[in-house]
């Protein structure tokens, strides 16, 4: 019963993640979150989801670029809430450069959070979830975890090796009651994404809407962003027992963007 777990979302305070934990919490799942918040801000959040739920929730703000906050975070969880059962690394950061020009500490970043926090998250959680015989490890990549785009060399390099790790990862835990996936979206409608929009709108003068169409069918057919609440949903499914066949998968969000 997926209203007995505990799940794990890294970067849960804003966007995909936070959606994901509204979800995840009204199935009753127990939420451990994490994100960039001052600590009395993020124990206040998770009390609005024990509230607002009926569930345990709790807060960590660990820094994902330091391998011993990780391992407290995943320890500490585990000692509060007494398992993580499903692992969802969500977090990450984005810069965008020539290659040529890539600042190094930019690089070091996106590869630490977006790549290797999901790697030392995984390596840490693991033995819980082998102890209980059940697991979910869902690592949310991107659609550019499949393709290229110029200037996100970091970026990419991440995301097709969050890709390549969700593989690895499902072929050794195939016979651990542990599924492994990696979910690709296109464009996601967040906040994050207005200022990119406005800046098309302001140099073409043209409208809001009409500049987010133009930025959406650049890249896929499908002439919509995807809310947040739909990756929220299918990672839903993913812990499924429904899914449980469904590992070692790269599975696209993407309008037909990889389609084509």
């Amino acid at each position: 019963m997926l209203n007995q777990k505990v799940a794990l979302i890294t970067g849960s305070t804003s966007g995909i993640g936070l959606a994901t934990a509204h979800v995840l919490a009204a199935q009753g799942i127990s939420l451990v979150l994490h994100g960039l918040l001052p600590t009395h801000e993020g124990k206040k959040l998770a009390n609005e989801f024990s509230a607002q739920y009926g569930i345990n929730a709790m807060f960590d703000n660990a820094d994902l670029m330091n391998v011993e906050s990780i391992e407290c975070l995943i320890r500490h969880a585990i000692k509060q809430m007494g398992s993580v059962d499903i692992l969802i690394n969500n977090a990450g950061i984005q810069h965008t450069e020539s290659a040529e020009n890539f600042p190094l500490e930019k690089w070091n970043a996106i590869i630490a959070i977006n790549l290797s926090a999901a790697f030392h998250a995984v390596q840490y959680a693991l033995p819980n979830m082998k102890s209980n015989g059940w697991g979910r490890i869902i690592n949310v990549a991107s659609v550019h975890g499949l393709v290229g785009s110029v200037n996100k060399s970091a970026y990419c390099a991440a995301k097709h090796g969050l890709v390549g790790l969700t593989k690895v990862l499902a072929l050794e835990c195939a016979e651990q009651g542990i599924t492994v996936n990696a979910i690709c979206p296109g464009w996601v409608d967040t906040p994050l994404i207005n200022d990119q929009i406005s800046a098309i709108a302001k140099k073409q003068d043209i409208t809001f809407e009409a500049a987010k169409y133009q930025l959406v069918t650049a890249k896929q057919p499908l002439p919509e962003m995807m809310a947040p609440e739909q990756i929220g949903e299918f990672i839903l499914f993913l812990c499924s027992d429904s899914a449980r066949s469904i590992t070692g998968s790269a599975l696209p969000m993407d309008g037909a963007w990889t389609a084509q």
